[in-house]
């Protein structure tokens, strides 16, 4: 492992915001893995881009927790399986957003103070 790449540290991010993000853009209705995907990656303007070896895990953990229904439909011809959020992923989404929100306003500060510390390191102002 090294602590000290940037791919290490996106990864890891990017392993748990696409849970999150998941849920969020089913928070805005049903759909399917592929359109899914495709969601959170408009959404979060690249940053996340989960692929089908990706989704489809989380999609089955988040189904076997109650957090998603899925069922069988036709769209554009195809058959496909379409999430939908339940009110216990809704919840969970809720409860997802604080955390993430109390996590980005600590990494906030966590910036303000290094970069403060780094100014008067190099005696700049």
């Amino acid at each position: 492992m090294d602590y000290a790449s940037r791919d290490y540290w996106a990864g890891t991010i990017k392993m748990g915001l696409s849970k999150f993000f998941i849920l969020r853009v089913l928070h805005d209705g049903p759909m399917h893995g592929y359109d899914l995907a495709r969601a959170v990656e408009r959404v979060t303007g690249g940053c996340c881009s989960p692929t089908e070896g990706t989704i489809y895990p989380v999609l089955r953990e988040f189904e076997a927790g109650g957090f998603v229904t899925a069922a069988e439909e036709v769209v554009g011809g195809r058959l496909r399986r379409v999430y939908t959020l339940t009110d216990a992923g809704r919840a969970a989404f809720r409860v997802a957003l604080d955390a993430w929100m109390e996590a980005t306003t600590a990494l906030q500060d966590t910036g303000r103070a290094f970069a403060s510390k780094d100014r008067a390191r190099k005696g700049c102002c």
